[in-house]
């Protein structure tokens, strides 16, 4: 079985299974699947991209607020795309930190923020959890592909030593 497939079948099921959990404990299920493919785009795997994935959102969704916060003083359309131009600005520049350098996930945390109208507290635990069923997905599809493969290899070489036996 490839890399691929692995994957693709423990995506599958733990979709599902964050489909039910995410109505169970009343999270937004479309907040969860955005911080799923935070972490299945982030430029590091393991740990260190769960960590950074779930930084980028959640800066994201302190951008979002402050945007949020700051259009609703400045009534005024024009001011509006100012703070718009401004934020986007700073949320590329908080990259500088290694930390918070993975800027397409903080942009995600941001739009769901919007999307939401705000809902901060929803958002994040959604987003949070979200990049934690990434890793799942991710981290147990190649060890699926890990397992299947490795016994396969055992069953070719107990194979060709039986044919070099004959």
């Amino acid at each position: 079985m490839s890399v691929l497939v692995a994957i693709s079948l423990t995506t599958g099921l733990l979709s599902a299974f964050w489909g039910w959990l995410s109505i169970a404990f009343g999270l937004l299920t479309w907040a969860g699947f955005l911080g799923c493919t935070t972490y299945f785009a982030s430029p590091k795997d393991g740990p260190k991209g769960l960590a950074l994935s779930m930084l980028a959102n959640v800066s994201g969704v302190f951008w979002g607020m402050v945007a949020i916060q700051l259009s609703t003083i400045a009534n005024i359309e024009i001011v509006g795309y100012i703070i718009t131009g401004v934020i986007s600005m700073l949320m590329c520049l908080q990259a500088k930190k290694e930390w918070l350098s993975y800027i397409p996930g903080t942009f995600i945390g941001c739009c769901a923020t919007f999307a939401s109208n705000g809902n901060w507290q929803l958002v994040i635990p959604s987003l949070v959890v979200g990049v934690g069923m990434g890793y799942l997905m991710k981290t147990s599809g190649l060890y699926l592909h890990a397992k299947l493969n490795k016994k396969t290899q055992a069953k070719d070489a107990n194979h060709s030593d039986a044919q070099n036996a004959a």
